[in-house]
C-alpha cells in the first residue's frame, strides 16, 4: 500500500469525524436570535481540550502509520510474527471500551453505582492490556524475531510504547474522575 494511499485514508477519516462531529453538536431547533453572540463559543475549555487533545493523539499515531508505511518497502525490512498476546491484549482493549461506554450510558442515566462499577472495570482491564504489552515485549526480545538493527522490531517498540503512555496518561484522569465521583462529586459531561 502506498504512502499516498495512507495518508489520504487518514485525511478523509479527519474530515468526516470533523463534519460528523460538528453536525451532531448543531442545535438546529435554536434561531439566531436565542444563541446570542454569533462569534462567540459557547464550548466548555474540558470539551474544547480533549478536541484539541485527540487531534494531536490523532496526528502522532497517523505520522506513525505513514512512517511504518513508508520504512517498510525500503531497504532491509524483516517481517515479525505477532505475539499471540497482542491478540489477547486487543480483545482486553475493547471489553474496556466497552466498559467505558458502558459508564457513560450508566453516568447520563443517573445510576452512580453502575457508572462507578463501569470505571473501576474498564481502569482494570486498561491495567490488564498494559501488563499484556509487557509480556508481549519479554516475548519478542529474546525470541527469534529479534533482529538487530530491524526496523520492524523498533516499530513494534515504538508503537507500542507510545500506545503504552497514551493509556497510562488516560489512566490517570480516569483515577482522578474516580476519586472525584467517590467523593460525590458530579461527571462533566463533556459532549
Amino acid at each position: 500500500m502506498s504512502a499516498t494511499v495512507i495518508f489520504t485514508a487518514l485525511a478523509s477519516g479527519v474530515i468526516v469525524w470533523f463534519l460528523v462531529a460538528s453536525r451532531l453538536t448543531a442545535k438546529s431547533w435554536e434561531s439566531q436570535d436565542e444563541k446570542g453572540d454569533v462569534g462567540a463559543i459557547h464550548t466548555a475549555p474540558e470539551r474544547i481540550g480533549l478536541w484539541i487533545f485527540m487531534a494531536v493523539v490523532t496526528s502522532l499515531f497517523s505520522l506513525f502509520i505513514s512512517a511504518y508505511a513508508m520504512r517498510m518497502h525500503v531497504g532491509a525490512w524483516c517481517h515479525i510474527t505477532i505475539p499471540d498476546i497482542l491478540w489477547v491484549n486487543s480483545l482486553v482493549l475493547v471489553a474496556a471500551s466497552i466498559a467505558m461506554q458502558r459508564a457513560r450510558w450508566a453516568a447520563d442515566h443517573g445510576t452512580r453505582n453502575g457508572a462507578r462499577l463501569a470505571l473501576m472495570v474498564g481502569g482494570m482491564l486498561s491495567v490488564a492490556f498494559l501488563a499484556g504489552q509487557l509480556v508481549a515485549w519479554q516475548q519478542v526480545g529474546p525470541s527469534v524475531y529479534f533482529i538487530s538493527g530491524s526496523p520492524a522490531i523498533a516499530f513494534f517498540y515504538v508503537l507500542s510504547a507510545v500506545h503504552g503512555l497514551h493509556l497510562i496518561g488516560g489512566l490517570w484522569v480516569l483515577g482522578r474522575t474516580v476519586s472525584k465521583f467517590a467523593a460525590g462529586a458530579e461527571l462533566v459531561d463533556l459532549r
